[in-house]
């Protein structure tokens, strides 16, 4: 059993019950990529050892992120070349592995090493868009490259070039929040949503085409009733879907919910009948978004006991969403580094995590929270929630996922074509290379295997 530390989880800005926002999974697990910790208890390990659970996870794998593709190897001529052979390797992910960049440029001589690490794993990069960062004096918007620095919150700018040098999916965090605005907000709810809609204005202007999905509305289920656009049925959350809706008509939108209350039981949840009110209302809401914080190793110990952290109850909330067929996204997550045995106990916890939610229908991504220790919230650091260490030397969950993202769930294999020039595979969604060798020719080709992708592919063998 994990030791009891003695922790307090202050979480700057998050609301006045900011310490059960929070309650996560732990759940738990087996890992299949590290040896057992002695720090994760017997009866987690017997949920996540149960074969039906096992079977339900490498099932949604199978399913959910794989297709089959077909490749026609044809010649100059357009006559299918039987017999060629092909090195097909897969070279990037469709699927979302995400971090946030808070601290992208803020570490001095580590900025290299953070951003080597970043880019090894992710595809998928959240920006901070905290009002009181865009935005501290009102009227000095600080979204330009050389504004005035300030710690996790760089100037949406310096995302652009990192994004396109390492062909990265930006996400927006967030449009509207009760929490982390300026101080010099009115308290007046008309004053305010004018303010709103001109922070809405500036942000899309400037921002809609380079990145393409937007975390809408936070955590509106624990708004504060101090928040002077909160009602009790919560209207501002349609309004502002209504409000962003037409200034980001091609984006991604989505809302995004706490950990606690977005993983209750189906039958209590309260986040679905709000995502089926804001859909029948015809709000912009595209995307679902689950936080997973968890932050301190007193709150593992504790949910242990918790079936809402069992991995079947994890899915049959996840498989409860999947019904509006709207991509799921875990937007935030937090596992700790226990004291005692705590990389082993975190990097099993990891391992196991990630492996369900990629097993999950209609799940589209998964967004690790702080890369490095030292680089959360002073509050939250305290749980050394990093896949790196203070050093930014990679720990053993950061190399639980590598192994995952990069060589299990990345399919590499040679074949041949039959007599009609066809080669069939079935390999995870994403970019492929494949080189064709026949009659003495090789060429190389790019190829995607998508969800929504065509199956068939011709490859002509031109000189």
């Amino acid at each position: 059993m994990f030791h009891r530390i003695i922790t307090r989880a202050w979480f700057r800005g998050r609301g006045p019950w900011s310490m059960a926002v929070t309650l996560l999974l732990a759940g738990v697990l087996v890992a299949t990529c590290v040896p057992a910790s002695a720090g994760v208890p017997e009866g987690y390990r017997k949920l996540w050892k149960d074969p039906a659970v096992a079977k339900r996870i490498d099932q949604g794998i199978e399913r959910n992120r794989k297709g089959d593709a077909v490749l026609e190897i044809v010649g100059a001529d357009g006559k299918p070349l039987p017999g060629a052979t092909l090195e097909i390797r897969q070279t990037g992910h469709e699927f979302l592995f995400g971090c946030n960049a808070f601290v992208l440029g803020q570490l001095g001589e580590n900025n290299a090493k953070y951003e080597a690490a970043f880019v090894k794993l992710f595809n998928f990069a959240t920006v901070p868009f905290y009002w009181e960062g865009t935005e501290p004096e009102q009227g000095k918007l600080r979204y330009v490259e050389g504004s005035p620095d300030r710690w996790r919150r760089p100037p949406a700018d310096r995302y652009l070039p990192f994004a396109k040098k390492y062909g990265l999916t930006l996400k927006g965090h967030p449009l509207l929040w009760h929490a982390y605005n300026p101080p010099w907000l009115p308290k007046d709810p008309e004053a305010l949503k004018k303010l709103y809609q001109k922070r809405f204005d500036e942000i899309s202007r400037r921002y809609a085409e380079p990145i393409k999905i937007w975390d809408v509305v936070n955590e509106s289920l624990v708004c504060p009733k101090k928040y002077p656009l909160y009602t009790p049925d919560l209207a501002y959350v349609a309004w502002a879907f209504g409000e962003v809706g037409p200034r980001f008509p091609k984006n991604l939108t989505m809302i995004n919910e706490v950990t606690e209350v977005s993983h209750e039981a189906p039958a209590k949840n309260r986040f679905y009948p709000q995502v089926q009110e804001l859909r029948k209302q015809g709000a912009a809401v595209k995307g679902i978004g689950f936080q997973f914080h968890w932050f301190s190793a007193k709150r593992l110990e504790k949910a242990c006991g918790e079936p809402m952290f069992a991995p079947s109850s994890l899915l049959d909330v996840y498989d409860h969403f999947a019904q509006f067929k709207l991509p799921l996204y875990v937007t935030e997550i937090t596992i700790p580094t226990p004291p005692d045995d705590g990389q082993a106990t975190q990097a099993e916890v990891v391992g196991d995590l990630y492996r369900l939610w990629f097993s999950a229908a209609n799940m589209a991504g998964i967004t690790w929270w702080n890369l490095g220790d030292g680089t959360a919230v002073p509050g939250e650091n305290q749980a050394k929630g990093g896949l790196l260490d203070e050093k930014l030397d990679p720990k053993e969950s950061y190399r639980v996922l590598d192994r995952l993202i990069n060589h299990e769930w990345k399919t590499s294999l040679t074949a041949k074509t039959d007599a009609q020039g066809k080669a069939r595979f079935r390999g995870f969604f994403g970019k492929y290379a494949v080189k064709v060798a026949a009659g003495g020719v090789t060429k190389q080709f790019e190829i995607c295997v998508s969800k929504d992708g065509p199956t068939s592919r011709e490859l002509r063998m031109k000189p």
